[in-house]
């Protein structure tokens, strides 16, 4: 039989993981429909049956105050699974019942996965199953998700139990909420049976109840609906609320949550949870905690963590990078002996594998920087990570939900900038957002990493790990300054308070490593084969054409035949095609001045073409940040997407590469060309971490911030910066070297 159930539970419950050990690599990542929210689906087959998946977004409640709320509770409403599993921590279960609870009063079948089983033990905690199902009339099934333990158990509790409800349908949950409150509940109820307001979607108490918790979401609905009845209920709890104000100072949405965590504690009480020792011992994560979010140790131990991070990509990504860029170079060679001399030699050679391939050399590294956060992101430590560094946010007018954003879009290099604006969304002060999506495309995305790689390879090889912190640093310091800069001037208003959850620390799983590497490294792939290719091949045309005129390829051709008079073509390139080394001095001296010939025929093409006449127009003012041509069209390709200036350097000198002696990485060319150095390669990095998000990225802006002035303001603003900063860091690096 086929089942479609859904996963939700709050964050930080192991819903995800859950997901991962139920569909394994059977998985479809998109987006809900109408938002940006992430939508996580796949398949489970086992002797219980077939099972179509779906993991909501993690969320404490089902009222309507975050966009991740809207859609867990939308989807319950529109697409009636045949069960929501919930995922329940075991050694938090008051706070994490309560989510359980409002699935309960919205009538839908649920069941209760008890996760995280093996933590709850640690701590002491012993939970009576059969007792804590019987007094929450849910079946409810233990797990431990990391491990897998309890999945095969979960799965046919979900199938008995949807085979044995049939289409009977689930009787709502009725919890009391005091006098006063059951009182307009009761009233509100016979309102809304007697109109057939809402009930074709919702429950009538439990519609009943989102008008007393305020839900802006169902009031909109109820006044499209019917504005008669929805103004005598909003009647009824502008009532109910003045009178709890004026008796208990307090309102309806603060009495319902003290009832719900009442009817928690109630149930808890009856023998369901037992402690086998002193519950308020401090617990294994707590005593870590009070080491690494030390206000003196913990910055300290942060920094030293990122700095492993980096050292463990470098000195491990180093080897399987080496053999990928010298597979691509060997690849390249193939096709060039194989190919005729011609447009399709230079567009497969230089445009598709200089292009590409440039971005491809570097998967290594970035499924090993990946790896690392993935690491830090299962343990728990990223979210200490947020804690710590909220204290610096508030003192430049973010939010402490800012850290989290910051960290997705590359805080620790890697991440993307588009989930990073997107995750703005939980921040509740639309000013802390703006701010937020406005800054957060300054940190090192996966994107950024490839070109960071390239430059810190080729000119600062012997620091590689400290220079990546050292760039770490100054992207999270230059976006702070300009939060700061924006809050004090463009989007003023007070900061809002932050509370967040710290989860347990845990050691994460291979499996769940696995799969959290996999796909972000698989995303930069299909991203270098598809859209990375797509913009080489653009940029390779504008490299290379318009072609030079006839009479300046006469020019060099007299200049060639002047060097190689009195020897046969075949002579010539028998001569080109040996070691220098095996060649008499003259015969040196000849493929010298002839590859001298050849390499000025090409950086004329090259300045001749589209792109070569837009990279030298713009050098009258980029010369003064240290750029060449070359380094201009990399940088007008990085528009589109931050891979691309790697790969158009890597179109660009392999287009310049004429000797076929010289065979070495764009790294090593990079070393040796002309106006290259330690210098100008910082130079860039500054540009590159500092300049206008990638154009998806300024879609997204554009939508999440509701106009299109900030995400040109973010375009202008941050290019005239990144340049500003490249210009004041080459001219003083250049007059403090002189």
């Amino acid at each position: 039989m086929s089942f479609a159930i859904c996963l939700a539970g709050n964050p930080n419950s192991g819903k995800t993981t859950l997901f991962n050990v139920l569909t394994g690599a059977r998985q479809q990542v998109g987006n809900y429909p109408g938002v940006t929210v992430e939508k996580k689906q796949g398949t489970c087959t086992s002797d219980a049956g077939h099972f179509n998946v779906v993991d909501l977004p993690g969320t404490y409640s089902l009222t309507a105050y975050s966009l991740e709320e809207v859609v867990a509770r939308d989807y319950l409403v529109n697409e009636t699974p045949s069960m929501i599993v919930n995922i329940v921590d075991a050694s938090n279960l008051e706070r994490n019942l309560y989510l359980s609870l409002q699935f309960m009063e919205m009538g839908v079948p649920v069941c209760v996965a008890l996760n995280m089983m093996d933590v709850a033990k640690k701590r002491g905690i012993r939970i009576n199953i059969e007792k804590l199902s019987q007094l929450l009339g849910v079946p409810v099934v233990p797990t431990v998700a990391r491990s897998g333990e309890g999945k095969k158990k979960l799965l046919t509790t979900i199938a008995a139990t949807i085979a044995s409800n049939g289409d009977k349908e689930v009787t709502p949950l009725k919890i009391s909420y005091g006098m006063d409150i059951d009182g307009a509940l009761d009233e509100m109820e016979a309102i809304i049976l007697s109109g057939s307001f809402l009930t074709q979607n919702y429950p009538a108490r439990w519609t009943a109840l989102k008008y007393l918790e305020n839900d802006n979401q169902i009031i909109q609905m109820g006044n499209a609906s019917n504005a008669l009845v929805a103004k005598h209920l909003e009647k009824i709890v502008n009532k109910v609320t003045r009178h709890l104000e004026r008796t208990l100072d307090t309102h309806p949405e603060g009495m319902i949550a003290d009832q719900r965590y009442g009817f928690i504690n109630s149930v808890l009480k009856q023998n369901v949870v037992t402690y086998a020792h002193d519950r308020n011992r401090i617990q294994r994560s707590d005593k870590i905690d009070k080491i690494v979010t030390n206000r003196l140790a913990g910055p300290v131990i942060m920094v030293a963590i990122l700095m492993g991070l980096y050292h463990f990509t470098f000195s491990y990504g180093q080897i399987p990078m080496g053999w990928l860029e010298s597979f691509f170079g060997w690849l390249g060679a193939i096709v060039a002996g194989v190919l005729p001399d011609g447009h399709l030699k230079s567009l497969v050679v230089s445009g598709i594998i200089g292009g590409v391939g440039g971005v491809l050399g570097f998967v290594p590294l970035i499924m090993f920087m990946f790896l690392g956060i993935s690491f830090l992101e299962d343990s728990g430590y990223l979210a200490r990570m947020a804690f710590m560094l909220d204290r610096v946010f508030r003192i430049f007018g973010l939010h402490g939900s800012s850290v989290m954003a910051f960290i997705v879009s590359g805080g620790i290099a890697g991440g993307c900038a588009v989930p990073g604006v997107m995750a703005t969304r939980t921040l509740k002060s639309p000013k802390e957002r703006l701010a937020t999506l406005l800054t957060v495309p300054f940190m090192n995305c996966g994107a950024k990493l490839p070109v960071f790689a390239l430059l810190v390879a080729a000119f600062f090889s012997e620091n590689k790990a400290l220079v990546m912190m050292v760039i770490t640093l100054i992207s999270w310091v230059g976006a702070l300054l300009v939060a700061r800069l924006l809050r004090s001037t463009l989007i003023r208003g007070e900061s809002t308070p932050f509370v967040m959850e710290l989860p347990p620390y845990r050691l994460p799983t291979l499996k769940g490593l696995f799969i959290h590497t996999w796909e972000r490294t698989w995303q930069y792939v299909k991203k270098a084969g598809t859209v990375i290719l797509g913009i080489s091949i653009v940029i390779w045309a504008m490299m290379t054409f318009p072609e030079l005129d006839s009479q300046k390829k006469d020019l060099f051709e007299a200049q060639r035949a002047g060097v190689t008079r009195g020897m046969s073509a075949q002579d010539v390139d028998q001569m080109m095609a040996q070691d220098s080394q095996a060649l008499s001095p003259r015969n040196q001296a000849l493929k010298q001045a002839l590859v001298q010939i050849d390499l000025k025929e090409v950086q004329a093409g090259l300045k001749n073409s589209a792109a070569g006449r837009l990279g030298v127009a713009l050098t009258g003012i980029t010369q003064y940040a240290g750029f060449d041509w070359r380094t201009n069209i990399a940088l007008v390709g990085g528009f589109a997407a931050k891979e691309v200036v790697v790969s158009t350097l890597g179109t660009a000198y392999s287009l310049g590469e004429v000797d076929p002696e010289d065979t070495g990485s764009l790294s090593d060319r990079l070393k040796t060309a002309d106006g290259w150095g330690p210098l100008t390669a910082f130079s860039l990095i500054i540009f590159t971490i500092f300049y206008a998000p990638c154009f998806v990225t300024v879609v997204c802006i554009a939508k999440e911030a509701g106009s299109w002035k900030w995400a040109a303001f973010s375009v202008v603003f941050n290019t005239t910066l990144a340049f500003g900063l490249s210009v004041v860091v080459y001219q003083v690096g250049s007059l403090i070297m002189s």
